[in-house]
């Protein structure tokens, strides 16, 4: 089990994660100039049930807690909501990513329930990456199995087989650009569920899901909790349960978007904005970091979308692509509204100070 509870394990988890190739020309919109959107998948439907269970339904399940967290999400008045399915229907794994992808969304969440032949419980979250045992390769196998249901599945995923782990292993990463803030909000739910719901915490993992591969934005999928136990699953089929984890999820969601509006998706306190002519320091270079991958990257425009003077660090076993450099934090800023117009929806702010990598909140505080 891997939890993010501190730096450390923040950055050995992160040296697990196994990418084969940075998404660099993807078609994305304008930051600032539309909503930000969401976009709920309900897992399972139709003739795939999902998680075998002698009382209850995953699909129904997962489908009931998309749609009360939907409505919650309509509250933002700046937040849109998409569905990869409203209703009992079968929605193949890439229709779903076409669906977000369509959207240009800013999220993909997608929302299952666990099983399993005992009664073990609690709630785990999901960004896509390599499985770091058998256990996670065992419920990605499980959730990835959909695709026998589809129709020239064999041809629409050029041979994928997922009960082989070399398959899984051999999935291109296309979502390496966007693994930080993936984490970030995956870390959020599991917050939530633990400390406000007082759910069973398994933390947050990593595994090759075929619906996450397919979507070209910050993803996670939630597995709500066990319908196999007895009191989780008399949990996840009542109204009252399925309205406590859709708002816990509301809030994570809530609370990733205001980070990422004030540049702090890896920060860990707000920023207090000084007046203008406080805002140069001395001894301080801030950045703005576009993307991150395995993949070295020759630094001209093309790769990344046009920017010029991208300059490129390897920091354990990833390359980081920062875009701008100034000790001026409002230029900084302006370097990040060029970096989002370009299509690097999710860049944001970093900051070294003598060369050693900082927060922004230690500088500008």
């Amino acid at each position: 089990m891997i939890i993010l509870e501190n730096k450390r394990n923040y950055i050995s988890y992160l040296t697990l994660i196994m990418c084969s190739l940075t998404l660099f020309l993807s078609q994305m919109t304008v930051y600032g100039q539309e909503d930000f959107t969401v976009v709920l998948d309900a897992g399972h439907g139709g003739k795939d049930p999902g998680r075998p269970a002698k009382n209850y339904s995953e699909k129904d399940i997962a489908l009931s807690i998309v749609l009360k967290l939907g409505e919650k999400l309509k509250t933002i008045d700046d937040l849109d909501v998409v569905y990869t399915r409203d209703k009992d229907v079968f929605v193949d794994l890439k229709e779903r990513g076409r669906i977000a992808n369509d959207a240009d969304a800013d999220l993909f969440v997608s929302i299952h329930c666990n099983a399993f032949h005992t009664q073990v419980d609690g709630t785990e979250t999901y960004v896509l990456g390599l499985h770091a045992n058998k256990q996670n390769f065992e419920v990605a196998k499980h959730e990835n199995s959909v695709i026998f249901l589809e129709d020239d599945y064999q041809e629409k995923y050029e041979g994928f087989d997922p009960n082989s782990p070399e398959a899984v292993i051999g999935m291109t990463l296309m979502q390496e650009d966007f693994l930080d803030q993936s984490l970030f909000l995956a870390s959020n739910i599991q917050n939530n569920f633990r400390d406000d719901l007082k759910r069973g915490d398994r933390g947050v993992k990593q595994a090759g899901f075929v619906v996450l591969h397919q979507t070209y934005m910050p993803s996670v999928l939630i597995e709500t909790g066990f319908i196999t136990n007895v009191n989780e699953g008399a949990f996840l089929s009542s109204k009252s349960g399925q309205d406590k984890i859709a708002g816990a999820i509301f809030e994570a969601i809530k609370s990733y978007k205001k980070s990422l509006d004030e540049n702090l998706v890896v920060e860990e306190t707000p920023v207090e904005v000084l007046p203008v002519e406080t805002r140069v320091y001395t001894g301080v270079d801030f950045k703005v970091q576009i993307s991150s991958g395995k993949k070295k990257l020759d630094l001209k425009s093309y790769n990344f979308k046009g920017l010029k003077g991208v300059e490129r660090d390897l920091i354990g076993g990833y390359y980081k692509y920062y875009y701008g450099k100034s000790s001026d934090y409002d230029e900084i800023l302006e370097d990040q509204k060029k970096a989002r117009k370009a299509g690097f929806k999710s860049a944001f702010v970093i900051a070294f100070k003598h060369g050693k990598r900082t927060t922004v909140s230690e500088i500008v505080k």
